[in-house]
């Protein structure tokens, strides 16, 4: 075997990875990292939309009308707001911060569990939005299902589907 192919081998002897792709460990570093950037560009603008709309609420009129609990809803839900916005954020910094220090695999790797957190602090931030706007608009039985079933919605979208098609994958034969 070549040296090239020794150095891009970080699966088997063909010089391809588990995924059957030829890319060395720094490659595939740089490969993650574009991907996990285009995953946070679509997620930044959401949850900092979001972030926005609940930091102006307190300067409507109708905010003085909420009730304690409203207002603890309120309160909870910009701050999981605020912090999933610092977790997408995050892996930018630390990518910055370590830059140049050939550490790429661990930015990637931090910059993924930074934006796994932020995914289930998103939808804290969603499902207490929506539980939110439900209880002032419907009242409070129709906030609290509301808010239930963002919550459950979002938990099957983001957790149990992906766990399913990864299950189906591996049973298929897949990697």
């Amino acid at each position: 075997m070549s040296d090239d192919a020794t150095s891009r081998s970080s699966g088997d002897a063909t010089g391809r990875s588990h995924d059957g792709r030829a890319e060395t460990p720094d490659e595939r570093s740089d490969r993650n990292w574009n991907e996990l950037l285009q995953e946070l560009r679509v997620l930044q603008t959401g949850v900092q939309i979001l972030t926005g709309f609940l930091l102006i609420l307190p300067f409507q009129s109708k905010f003085a009308e909420l009730d304690t609990f409203q207002v603890a809803v309120y309160l909870g839900d910009v701050l999981v707001a605020i912090t999933a916005t610092g977790l997408f954020i995050a892996p930018v910094a630390l990518h910055r911060v370590l830059f140049r220090e050939h550490l790429k695999t661990s930015i990637v790797t931090g910059g993924d569990r930074l934006t796994r957190v932020g995914l289930v602090l998103l939808a804290v931030a969603l499902a207490a939005t929506a539980l939110l706007v439900f209880d002032v608009v419907l009242g409070r039985v129709a906030g609290i299902v509301v808010g239930s079933f963002v919550a459950l919605l979002l938990l099957g979208l983001w957790a149990v589907m992906p766990l399913v098609v990864r299950r189906r994958h591996r049973a298929a034969g897949g990697a």
